[in-house]
């Protein structure tokens, strides 16, 4: 062989080297196919398989207890290693006209919607389509607020106003309901007081995850429903999940109404069920298992990602609870960590709780307004969990009751 000949080999093989080594690298690197199989659909049936014969019986009886003693109207699940240890849909879909509730039964998720919209832009930035230091002004030239980014937004930092209060006085017509580009538009005219100076402190208020939901839209091109279906809902095997909004579904197209605390008369959708992002999902009990299932495997978002939004970008409260980018969360000894939202809008309440270290889901979807979500503590010990009630409920930066929850 020549000089040359072996020059030539020897490139090749240094070609062949590096192109290997930089495969396998992005290959470590890259999340799973969005495109489904028969197999995940076959692997979904199975993990949302349930036996009621089989069906936990502490927790059978502590949902019963905390039907008829709290007053819980709603549908619950509790999964473990891939399994349902216990469902119910307990109560009425729609109390005025004695609609019961089931168990594929469609629930406005209220700020549970928050996890996925703060799942859809870590995708974004996983894209290079959004950076963390972005500022909404170069979405949003006339955003009136200097100094606020996405990760502000992302981590209740930003100091802004809750459009929720801020725009009642200001939108006249109700019957006509509010975008987010609404929202945008409004606050850019009207320049309202910020509560806080930017990062400065933590300050939860539905106004940044609107404001991110606006982003999304901005910079995809399309309607966050569209994206949250095409990204999101769909890659997870999510049948039965869907983004509704008042600007486009006059009458929102699902069977369960919000009811009020007190009396259990229904909550009317109004001008304010338009804006999207800080709510505006609804799902199911299954779907948020599959939700669960999809994070875990990676189909979402890479590791770095889910471990930077599981991670706590705040002081934490009690010494345990923080808030991270979408999640709240709960940090224990010895690494656990556990990863939850709760949701209050409309006569809607929920709390969605997953578990990493005993790989549990426990999920609450309310339709009637009331104090029950917060008697879980003893289905949490029977489970092996933190109780999570303090941290849930306070240190929101808005008042225990608020819509804003």
């Amino acid at each position: 062989m020549t000089y040359r000949n072996i020059l030539a080999v020897a490139s090749v093989a240094t070609f062949l080297f590096f192109a290997c080594s930089n495969s396998k690298k992005n290959a470590a690197h890259t999340v799973p196919s969005k495109e489904r199989t028969a197999e995940d659909d076959k692997a979904d049936s199975l993990l949302l398989a349930y036996n009621p014969a089989k069906g936990d019986k502490f927790i059978a009886d502590f949902v019963e207890n905390l039907h008829k003693k709290y007053g819980f109207n709603g549908n619950m699940l509790v999964a473990k290693d891939g399994k349902i240890l216990y469902e119910r849909a307990i109560g009425w879909a729609d109390y005025l006209h004695r609609d019961s509730l089931k168990i594929n039964s469609e629930f406005e998720l209220a700020s549970v919607t928050k996890t996925f919209t703060g799942t859809a832009i870590m995708q974004l930035i996983e894209q290079g389509k959004l950076h963390l230091t972005d500022d909404v002004k170069k979405f949003y030239p006339n955003f009136p607020y200097e100094g606020i980014n996405i990760k502000l937004l992302l981590t209740h930092r930003s100091g802004m106003m809750n459009y929720v209060y801020f725009s009642d006085g200001i939108w006249k017509d109700k019957k006509k309901p509010m975008s987010n580009n609404d929202v945008m538009n409004l606050i850019a005219e009207y320049k309202p007081n910020r509560y806080a100076k930017p990062d400065t402190r933590f300050h939860y208020n539905n106004s940044n995850y609107m404001v991110l939901a606006a982003i999304i839209e901005k910079v995809t091109g399309k309607p966050y429903a569209d994206y949250m279906m095409e990204n999101i809902f769909k890659p997870s095997g999510m049948k039965h999940t869907h983004v509704y909004s008042t600007t486009v579904y006059p009458k929102i197209p699902v069977d369960v109404v919000g009811h009020d605390r007190t009396w259990r008369y229904s909550v009317v959708q109004n001008f304010l069920d338009g804006p999207v992002g800080d709510k505006g999902i609804y799902s199911t009990l299954h779907d948020l298992v599959l939700y669960d299932k999809a994070l875990k495997n990676g189909r979402l978002l890479k590791k770095e990602s889910l471990d930077s939004a599981y991670k706590g970008h705040n002081k934490a409260i009690n010494g345990h609870f923080n808030y991270g980018y979408g999640w709240r969360m709960f940090d224990g000894e010895n690494g656990r960590k556990v990863v939850y939202h709760t949701g209050w809008w409309h006569g809607f309440r929920h709390i969605y709780v997953r578990d990493f270290q005993k790989n549990i889901v426990v999920i609450f979807l309310g339709n009637l307004t009331n104090g029950s979500l917060m008697h879980l503590d003893d289905l949490y010990k029977h489970l092996g969990m933190p109780i999570i009630r303090k941290g849930a409920y306070s240190g929101s930066g808005s008042l225990p009751g608020s819509d804003e929850d």
